[in-house]
C-alpha cells in the first residue's frame, strides 16, 4: 500500500518527497539569550549565525534540487538552539506522527511545537511519548518498511520504546532494540544514528567499532551490506548521512575518506559545508532534516 499524499513512507532510503526543517534564525542562534546557552547544550563554542544560516540555506539547496518539498518549523521562543536538528523531537508512520519525549531535558519542549505544525498541516497525531519514557528521533531507524530499530541510552530509555513499540504495533511494526554504547557518556549526545545510517535498500554505512555486537550480528542476519566509515572521521559525524532516494545522498564535506568511499560504492554523494550549523551542535545532515513523506 502506498503512503498518504502527504505524509509516510516507512524508509529512511526512499525518495524524499517532504521534508520539515528548521532554520538557524527560527531556533534563536541569532538571539543572545537563547545562544548564551551554548555551553549547557554540549555546543563546542558559541553559535555563529551568520555562518550557520549559510549553510543552512546550502542544505535547503540540496533538498530543493533533489525535488523534495521544504517545510519549515515556525520561529518560537520555547525553541533552543538545538530545534535546529529536527529529527529528534518527532517521527512519521504513514498513519501519521508520533511526539518524542527528549532525552535532554533543554529540548523537552520542542516536540509540542512539532505537534502545532502537525495540526497546522492536517497531519494525524497517533501518540506521544508519556514520562517516565524518553524517546528522541535519532536512534529511531527504519530497517524495512515494517521493523524499526531503536537505540536505546542515555537519550531514549527502555520506558520510550515499550511506548513506541504499543504505538505503532497495531500497524504490524514490529520494535527491535539496539544498546548503545557510554561513549563519552550523558552529556554528549551519541544517538544509533551518530553509529549508521540506512543508504539504500539493505544498504548501510556504519561505525562499527561503536556499535555493539548484538546490533552488527542483526544488520549481518537480515542481509545489510555495512560500509564502514573512516575511523578518523568519526569526530565529524561521518556515520550522519542523509539519503534522497535513487542512490543519491547528503554528507559533511570534512569527511573526504568516507565519502569517496560511498562513491567508489556508487552512490552520488553531495557535500554539505557544516562546520557552523552541523559540527558544532554535534548534529548532521539527518538531524537537521525530518522527513515526512518518502516513497
Amino acid at each position: 500500500m502506498s503512503p498518504p499524499a502527504d505524509h509516510g513512507g516507512q524508509s529512511m532510503c526512499g525518495r524524499l518527497r517532504r521534508v520539515l526543517v528548521c532554520s538557524p534564525a527560527a531556533a534563536g542562534w541569532g538571539d543572545p539569550d537563547r545562544a548564551g546557552r551554548w555551553r549547557g547544550l554540549g555546543y563546542h563554542r558559541p553559535p555563529a549565525e551568520p555562518a550557520a544560516r549559510a549553510e543552512h540555506d546550502e542544505l535547503r539547496r540540496l533538498l530543493a534540487a533533489s525535488g523534495a518539498e521544504i517545510l519549515s518549523l515556525p520561529e518560537s521562543e520555547a525553541l533552543p538552539l538545538d530545534a535546529v536538528y529536527t529529527h529528534d523531537a518527532s517521527f512519521v508512520t504513514d498513519r501519521g506522527a508520533v511526539l518524542m519525549r527528549m532525552g535532554k531535558e533543554e529540548r523537552r519542549r520542542e516536540p509540542e511545537r512539532h505537534a502545532l505544525f502537525y495540526r497546522s498541516a492536517g497531519i494525524p497525531l497517533i501518540g506521544a511519548i508519556e514520562p517516565p519514557g524518553t524517546l528522541e528521533g535519532g536512534d529511531i531507524v527504519w530497517l524495512d518498511r515494517s521493523t524499526l530499530l531503536v537505540g536505546r541510552g542515555y537519550r531514549s530509555n527502555r520506558e520510550g520504546i515499550e511506548q513506541l513499540r504499543a504505538i505503532v504495533g497495531v500497524d504490524g511494526i514490529e520494535v527491535l532494540e539496539a544498546p548503545l554504547p557510554h561513549g563519552e557518556g550523558p552529556a554528549a549526545c551519541l544517538h544509533l544514528m551518530s553509529l549508521m545510517s540506512i543508504l539504500g535498500d539493505r544498504v548501510a554505512v556504519v561505525d562499527p567499532s561503536w556499535m555493539s555486537v548484538a546490533t552488527v550480528e542483526l544488520l549481518q542476519q537480515r542481509g545489510f551490506d555495512m560500509i564502514p566509515i573512516e575511523a578518523a572521521e568519526r569526530g565529524t559525524m561521518a556515520a550522519n548521512i542523509l539519503a534522497l532516494g535513487e542512490r543519491r545522498l547528503v554528507a559533511l564535506a570534512d569527511n573526504r575518506a568516507t565519502n569517496r568511499r560511498l562513491e567508489e560504492r556508487g552512490f552520488a554523494v553531495a557535500r554539505l559545508t557544516g562546520r557552523a550549523v552541523a559540527h558544532n551542535g554535534s548534529g548532521g545532515p539527518t538531524c537537521l532534516t525530518r522527513p515526512i513523506l518518502r516513497d
